[in-house]
């Protein structure tokens, strides 16, 4: 047992009875290894990573290749979840050194945590050109031992290239429809008209960037940005990315059709697309794109929602196969056989055409990923559902994937949002007082009396790592989203609370953004990258957060931060616009305002309650919406607002601004 047995994350628990002498990250490890004058060995990943378990059965579980490591110098683990930080660091390093990275990442380190050699999986053996892990570890420590000299010397290159790397940042100005219409017009060249999506393989869901089509389609009117958006929407959903007996997404395709999945399944990715086929529903009334919206939410709390309330961070790529051995996929795929033994031979005829099951299969050894594909054709829907109920029922009694069970602040800030608004738009208020409960924990257990956040906890038990940028905005982001389905403006000041905190520790010069504090441990650079990747980045994210909360209160400081974060997206939007998705989606915001509603009356009144659904129902971008009773103290925005001839009235604004009030649903509609 090592010294990761009384860590709180799944990831570092999975290695706690490897032979390999792991510590926590933490200056105790740097001690060690100047004590000792060993390099560090870093290894960064997370515990749905199928490539991470691969090398940790074949060189951290292995004795020989241990005591390699351990003789020659102190290994830490990291879990990039719970230190993105220190990920970010890193990998841009890695990034640099070789031009790709990856998880597992591999780092050798100084003891004054500087790094000088890279890589990330490494096999135990050479394969394909690839040097062994044992290989690799003798060769760092002979250099180590002969030629510390140039050891140092390249280990103070990079870290000075790190320190000295400035953010081409976007200086004054924010996009505007110029550099909009530009970024639309990059994605329309690199989309993909036949299979949807964007690029090659493999192929990730871009939810970002579906938000700002959405967005861009709501305020101008373009044709051609909700088609990509509703085509890709679609196509994904047919995929094999898509659970389809469960729901859920798999985190990317291997392949440009969508049709193999790599199979783990985060939260980030449910989350926001769930949120993005609600939004799709509202601009389009799709009965997929509503379909698929509930779906999603109750594979998240059906699979994902843990004890305290909260959502666990991901589901396993691999689970047993029914031999013992763990594969990956193996709890999704299908073959003709199987498909026979649960359904009898002529529903498993059907069902193998309905979803694309062959008897070559589309995985391997055989299997195949569950579909829809369009040569498929209609079906008896009943007997689609008798079906689909039978097959999910079997595969519960298969062994089941792992599931990372800490929360992730961030994470379960953008669950929030996701169950709250699909919870409102399809009236389902269980997935509103799911979305409740998750706040509930959020502010009981991550959030401090002075509301600082910690980043994960486990079991009701917070970590021990702090809060970074994303945390507090995806968190506000939630906040916000549950204030205006439940009308209960606490969520609305304690997303306050986090944005100011954003105000003071995180800002840099000019409307920059820091992903660290500034009283955050010190690495070897403070890290700060605006772009998304799986998830808004917590530049993009804060941006949109302090727009929304501008709009709610009229705070001129929150708004002005937002403003000066979306210099970077009038840069990177025309050129790189599939990865600064949400900071697009929240120009779109700025350029409509965004809208002010208010819908004041009696709760239980039906007027009130179709003036707040019509509300909720709007596409106009980054609306924020506040309800209550007239003039009432829980809102800002309800300030001074009556009713009309005794009847309940919303109120739409911009920049406080207001048009004349109305009371038919109809005329909230045309205005929205």
């Amino acid at each position: 047992m090592n010294r990761l047995a009384g860590t709180t994350s799944p990831y570092l628990l999975q290695h706690a009875d490897n032979p390999v002498d792991w510590w926590p990250w933490g200056s105790e490890a740097f001690e060690e290894a100047k004590r000792r004058d060993v390099p560090v060995l870093l290894s960064v990943g997370y515990s749905a990573c199928h490539w991470c378990h691969v090398m940790a059965h074949e060189s951290f579980e292995d004795d020989a290749i241990a005591a390699l490591v351990n003789d020659n110098f102190v290994a830490v683990k990291v879990d990039r979840e719970e230190r993105p930080d220190v990920d970010a660091v890193y990998m841009e390093a890695v990034q640099a050194a070789t031009g790709q990275g990856g998880w597992p990442m591999t780092v050798f380190l100084t003891p004054d945590a500087a790094p000088f050699y890279f890589g990330t999986y490494f096999p135990p053996e050479p394969r394909h050109g690839m040097p062994s892990f044992p290989e690799v570890l003798e060769g760092v420590r002979a250099a180590w031992a002969d030629r510390r000299g140039e050891v140092d010397e390249v280990a103070d290159r990079i870290v000075k290239d790190l320190a000295g790397r400035s953010l081409a940042y976007g200086g004054d100005g924010v996009p505007g429809e110029e550099e909009l219409a530009g970024a639309l017009l990059a994605l329309t060249r690199e989309y993909d008209a036949t299979r949807g999506g964007f690029g090659g393989a493999p192929k990730f869901p871009p939810s970002m960037v579906l938000e700002f089509l959405l967005r861009h389609h709501a305020r101008t009117g373009s044709e051609g940005a909700l088609q990509m958006a509703a085509d890709t929407c679609e196509a994904m959903a047919r995929g094999g990315i898509y659970d389809q007996l469960g729901g859920g997404f798999a985190r990317y395709s291997v392949d440009r059709a969508w049709v193999v999945p790599h199979f783990e399944k985060m939260l980030y990715d449910n989350a926001l697309l769930c949120r993005v086929y609600a939004h799709l529903w509202k601009a389009t009334g799709s009965d997929l794109a509503r379909r698929v919206a509930l779906e999603t939410a109750d594979f998240m709390v059906r699979e994902l929602r843990t004890p305290e309330g909260g959502f666990a961070s991901a589901l396993d790529a691999d689970s047993d196969d029914g031999t013992g051995r763990h594969v990956e996929g193996a709890y999704y795929v299908w073959t003709p056989a199987q498909l026979t033994e649960v359904l009898g031979a002529e529903d498993a005829a059907l069902a193998a055409a309905h979803y694309g099951v062959t008897e070559d299969g589309t995985f391997e050894h055989g299997s195949s990923v569950l579909q829809l594909p369009p040569e498929a054709g209609p079906a008896d829907a009943a007997r689609i559902a008798s079906i689909a109920s039978r097959l999910l029922a079997a595969r519960e009694e298969r062994p089941r994937p792992g599931r990372d069970d800490k929360v992730v602040a961030a994470w379960n800030g953008l669950a929030i949002a996701a169950l709250a608004e699909t919870g409102a738009l399809f009236d389902r208020p269980d997935l509103v007082e799911r979305a409740t409960e998750a706040a509930d924990l959020l502010v009981r257990v991550h959030m401090d009396e002075t509301a600082r956040l910690t980043r994960t906890s486990k079991d009701g038990r917070a970590g021990t790592n702090a809060g970074v940028l994303e945390d507090y905005a995806d968190v506000a982001e939630g906040f916000l989203a549950l204030a205006a389905v439940t009308g209960e403006g606490a969520w609305l000041e304690f997303a306050g609370f986090l944005l100011d905190l954003v105000l003071d520790r995180f800002t840099a010069e000019g409307g920059a953004l820091y992903d660290t504090a500034h009283d955050a441990e010190t690495l070897i650079r403070r890290p700060q990258d605006p772009t998304d990747n799986a998830a808004p980045s917590g530049w993009t994210a804060a941006a949109g957060a302090l727009l929304s909360y501008a709009a709610h209160t009229g705070s001129e400081a929150h708004r002005a931060a937002a403003v000066g974060a979306l210099g970077v997206v009038r840069a990177l939007g025309p050129r790189a616009p599939r990865f600064i998705g949400w900071g697009l989606a929240v120009a779109e915001a700025l350029l409509d305002g965004p809208r002010e509603i208010a819908v004041v009356g009696d709760a239980a009144d039906p007027a009130f309650l179709e003036l707040r659904r019509t509300a909720l129902a709007a596409t106009t971008p980054g609306a924020v919406l506040a309800t209550g009773a007239p003039d009432g103290e829980e809102f800002p925005l309800l300030r001074d607002r009556p009713l009309v001839a005794g009847a309940p009235a919303a109120y739409v604004c911009r920049h406080f601004t207001c048009d004349a009030p109305v009371t038919d649903p109809a005329e909230l509609r045309r205005k929205l």
